[in-house]
């Protein structure tokens, strides 16, 4: 394993697999729940403009690449795809970009729920195309943490 192999294991260890190490499904599908709530509600305050624009395009499109990602656990065939084909159209209005996110969240705790439900092992590992093989907790804290760092970035 090379440095960057090692760099990039110690990052994904830190900040997606540790914190989630020790939660369940359940406890990050009602973090999920709770972040999109917030998030739903900030993205209220803000004005349309293309920097925002970009910003929420990229952060509904990778948090469904992220939904195909996970329905690997439930045996859809693996993908080695990129975000951009799941972002929304670019020709959405803001309030329809704002409504997208909120049922994009949505999905991805009704998700997270059906892995509760068919019993799908929390440590089962599928592929990030950077980060390599991430468990689903720790793929469903990458989602959120990636949405609220992101979110932030709206002005």
């Amino acid at each position: 394993m090379g440095f960057r192999d090692q760099l990039t294991a110690l990052v994904v260890g830190l900040f997606f697999e540790r914190p989630a190490r020790n939660r369940t499904l359940a406890e990050l599908a009602r973090d999920l729940e709770t972040s999109g709530q917030k998030i739903t509600t900030r993205l209220g305050v803000f004005n349309e403009s293309l920097p925002n624009r970009i910003q929420l395009l990229h952060i509904v499109g990778i948090e469904r690449w992220g939904q195909r990602r996970l329905r690997v656990a439930l045996g859809e065939p693996p993908l080695l795809d990129e975000y951009d084909d799941y972002r929304p159209d670019s020709a959405l209005a803001w309030d329809e970009l704002r409504t997208t996110f909120g049922e994009t969240r949505r999905e991805t705790v009704q998700l997270a729920q059906t892995l509760i439900d068919q019993d799908v092992d929390g440590a089962t590992l599928v592929r990030h195309n950077q980060f390599g093989p991430l468990s689903i907790r720790g793929w469903l804290h990458y989602l959120n943490t990636h949405a609220n760092i992101e979110s932030r970035r709206i002005t």
